[in-house]
């Protein structure tokens, strides 16, 4: 069984990134060199002639990875795609600077550097002149913005936008995509189209494109804020939209990966189960099941004694957003877990020689294998060495934390309701923190699907290694530094003193 899965994974991998892989086909895909050293990326067919630039920005934690399916997508249909790591994002060695509450402030170095990305796409023997910006929920109001400064688009996509400087007149050719779970953003954009008709529908083009004065607003069906990004309706409508204002028609397949990244994800993590049953078996019978008083004293104490203890703190100890708190909530979290443990004596045994390269063994498999297809196909999971600090802070976190947990759930072997139970009262935690501290901690709440994604996905590989090793402490300490990893490479970096 165990091989015949390992083998099952293995081909669903092969097919998924040959699948991906494909809509690369005949583009010529590179660096492309940025005024200030913004990392940036050229897409653009091997053989074609000159034709209009589009500069493909991506939103708030998000990094150029992310919005390659809009520019692989444009690439084959004849555009010169260029996407780019924002200032404190991704690749990016910048931190982001500026006071972010001030569109004098972080917004305009924002646009800046879109700017400076788009001057060097100009620059490049095959644009012919003409410009479209296109940008995902935070750059959406960077690209609306910049698109009425220098160098000026022709064109604009804004994809889950929120921006204040749409008016009648302006941005030229604007179209705005919105997820269908996107409530809010989807009555935005309707707004935005009514300004030039206000009997304007979704769906319906107002204006004339080949003038350079046309709206329109276009619902994805079926997705949310990032399932938007993958959407075969949001990049056709995204195609179709600079065909009618460039006078093009474009050929080329649309890049629909979606679905082929959510089965390479689901056949890599599935791949864990038979590489842990290769693992070393338990030699002897755990200690049972913690008694449930105790479950329950060291399951809810923490959750409600870490956000107590941490409110009046100042921290300002990593050059990341918020990183440095959640640094301090893990660690601490962690340390009363592990401290209830110990006093009802369930450390003992937990860690015996072996633990240790098992543990090895796992971070590997997690950053190394399951990262790598994240890097290559969803975001950005190679740091740059200015992040590295930041893992290891966070690993001080995140290590006891995930040790904790796996020694408090049993390792796999524990009944789902405490597993539920222990995993909720982290989030509730974290909620509260937010709640006693809203203006300070509020970017917490856009990080928590990160953080119940991880739980999902290596919650499962913590169970597979437990349940076989007999040592949920190996699955702890591996899983706590890849998820110190996966956090350190996600959190935008911010300079010291920025106004956030």
């Amino acid at each position: 069984m165990r091989f015949f899965l390992a083998i099952l994974a293995l081909t669903v991998m092969a097919l998924s990134v040959w699948k991906l892989e494909a809509d690369r086909a005949g583009l010529e895909i590179a660096p492309i060199t940025v005024e200030g050293g913004t990392p940036a990326t050229l897409y653009l067919r091997a053989a074609g002639g000159p034709a209009p630039v589009v500069v493909i920005a991506h939103g708030f934690a998000g990094s150029r990875h992310l919005m390659e399916s809009f520019a692989l997508t444009l690439a084959q249909a004849g555009y010169l795609a260029v996407s780019f790591d924002f200032q404190g994002h991704g690749r990016n060695p910048r931190p982001m600077s500026g006071d972010v509450s001030s569109v004098s402030g972080t917004t305009r170095l924002l646009m800046e550097e879109t700017a400076r990305v788009a001057r060097a796409a100009l620059a490049h023997p095959r644009a012919d002149g003409r410009l479209a910006y296109l940008g995902h929920s935070m750059a959406s109001d960077i690209v609306v913005r910049q698109a009425q400064d220098a160098p000026a688009g022709d064109a604009v996509i804004a994809i889950s936008m929120f921006s204040g400087s749409v008016t009648a007149d302006a941005p030229a050719n604007l179209l705005i995509i919105a997820g269908e779970w996107e409530v809010r953003l989807a009555e935005e954009a309707l707004r935005a189209v009514r300004q030039i008709d206000p009997a304007a529908s979704l769906g319906e083009t107002v204006g004339d494109p080949e003038t350079g004065v046309a709206r329109r607003a276009v619902l994805a069906p079926h997705v949310e804020h990032v399932g938007v990004l993958y959407s075969p309706t949001a990049l056709r409508a995204a195609r179709d939209w600079l065909d009618a204002g460039f006078g093009r028609r474009s050929d080329g397949p649309v890049a629909a990966r979606g679905g082929w990244i959510v089965l390479l994800l689901a056949a890599t993590v599935a791949l864990g189960w038979p590489l842990a049953r290769a693992l070393p078996a338990r030699g002897t019978a755990g200690q049972g099941e913690l008694g449930r008083r105790d479950f329950l004293l060291a399951a809810l104490m923490p959750a409600l004694a870490v956000p107590l203890l941490l409110w009046p703190l100042e921290t300002d100890l990593l050059p990341v957003l918020v990183a440095d708190y959640l640094a301090l909530h893990l660690g601490l979290y962690g340390a009363i877990t592990l401290g209830v443990l110990a006093w009802r004596g369930r450390l003992s045994g937990q860690f015996p020689p072996r633990v240790w390269w098992i543990a090895g063994a796992v971070a590997l498999f997690g950053i190394a294998v399951v990262g790598g297809v994240i890097d290559r196909y969803v975001a950005s999971f190679l740091p740059h060495p200015g992040r590295i600090l930041v893992v290891a802070g966070l690993a001080l976190g995140a290590i006891p934390f995930m040790l904790g947990d796996a020694l408090l759930t049993g390792g796999g072997t524990g009944r789902l309701w405490r597993v539920i139970l222990a995993r909720g009262a982290f989030l509730a935690s974290l909620m509260l923190a937010v709640a006693l501290d809203f203006q300070a901690l509020f970017f917490l709440i856009i990080f928590l699907p990160v953080i119940v994604l991880f739980f999902l996905l290596f919650g499962m590989m913590s169970g597979w290694v437990g349940r076989r090793t007999g040592l949920p402490a190996a699955a702890g300490l591996g899983l706590g530094l890849v998820l110190a990893w996966a956090l350190g490479v996600t959190f935008p970096m911010f300079e010291a003193g920025a106004g956030v």
